[in-house]
């Protein structure tokens, strides 16, 4: 079991590749049995380029958010090198902003861990805020902001840490329909001004294909990437069109095939 972290540019990872997964699996122990052990994923392969957006789809508990924290460095695999491009950027279903603090300083304290000077802090903070469309929002309270805000800020916060490699485990999750589709759609731009490289989990097939320019099934009970979809339809795309439909409808019968599958096991 080896992970490993390209930080040089000098690095071929570096240069080739955001993140690199090579036969990657993860067992838990089994509560109550010792010795016994559940294997989550298994033989992982999955590379994700400079600046391409990949989403990793599957039912729940097929191992999506455990792959995202091995390559997060959360975790460490069972099996299997992971090798990242500097270290990634996380953002979650929750916020987890620090609610005694400003929506600025929540960004400035990203940016104060990433060795920005003082001086610096507030106007890189602003700047991120109006790179997320919240140009007014620095001294907002967490309160004060609603469920779309919070995550605006979050992607801000992210995005301090000036990261090549975004990991998103299922971010508008707990957002209403309108809120998301509109989050969608900055997601996407941001991710075209900045040439971020995104990895992001979701078990909505329909926001897979919306955003991503590669999209990975991952069957169930273990996680095996079980196929792979190159979106080829223009950006910017919207959730009802038919080409959004169209491949949705094809990824959404092959997902109900890993189900009914895993069920007969």
């Amino acid at each position: 079991m080896t992970t490993t972290t390209a930080e040089s540019a000098g690095d071929t990872t570096a240069v080739t590749h955001a993140a690199r997964v090579a036969h990657v699996s993860k067992s838990f122990p089994v509560p109550g049995a010792p010795g016994g052990q559940q294997l989550v994923l298994d033989d992982i392969t999955l590379d994700v380029a400079p600046g391409e957006f990949v989403t990793l789809l599957g039912a729940s508990g097929c191992g999506k958010s455990t792959l995202l924290n091995l390559v997060a460095g959360l975790d460490a695999p069972s099996a299997g090198t992971i090798g990242t491009a500097g270290r990634p950027a996380l953002m979650f279903q929750e916020h987890a902003l620090f609610p005694w603090l400003t929506a600025g300083r929540n960004i400035e304290l990203a940016l104060r861990l990433r060795g920005v000077p003082k001086a610096e802090r507030r106007g890189e903070a602003e700047r991120l805020l109006e790179l997320v469309r919240l140009k007014d929002a620095h001294g907002k309270r967490v309160h004060e902001l609603s469920g779309g805000m919070r995550q605006r800020v979050a992607l801000a916060r992210a995005l301090a840490q000036d990261s090549r490699l975004l990991l998103m485990d299922e971010p508008f999750a707990a957002l209403d329909a309108i809120t998301r589709d509109v989050l969608h759609d900055e997601l996407t731009r941001i991710w075209q001004e900045t040439g971020v490289s995104v990895l992001f989990v979701t078990h909505n097939v329909r926001e897979a294909v919306k955003l991503a320019q590669r999209v990975v099934l991952l069957s169930s009970r273990p996680g095996r990437i079980a196929r792979t979809w190159t979106v080829g339809i223009p950006q910017p795309r919207r959730i009802e069109d038919s080409a959004v439909a169209e491949l949705s409808a094809e990824i959404t019968e092959e997902l109900r095939g890993e189900i009914r599958r895993h069920g007969r096991d």
